[in-house]
């Protein structure tokens, strides 16, 4: 596995690890003001998981760019 493989993969790992902890703010009892942060934090990391999954895929399609 490539150097900037592996770069990615640990950083989606590492991205996830975030989006559970503003997750379970989310389950938790409300409070407006964490859930309000805690959900637009949450939408950010998916997009953000969602782009590195795109960019694992062209990694891994041999150099050429991914059509997702």
């Amino acid at each position: 596995m490539n150097e900037r493989l592996e770069t990615l993969k640990k950083a989606r790992e590492r991205m996830i690890e975030d989006r559970d902890a503003h997750a379970k703010v989310l389950a938790a009892p409300f409070n407006r003001d964490n859930a309000e942060r805690a959900r637009n934090k949450f939408i950010e990391l998916q997009a953000l998981i969602e782009a590195i999954d795109r960019a694992i895929l062209a990694e891994g399609s041999s150099g050429s760019p991914a059509t997702v």
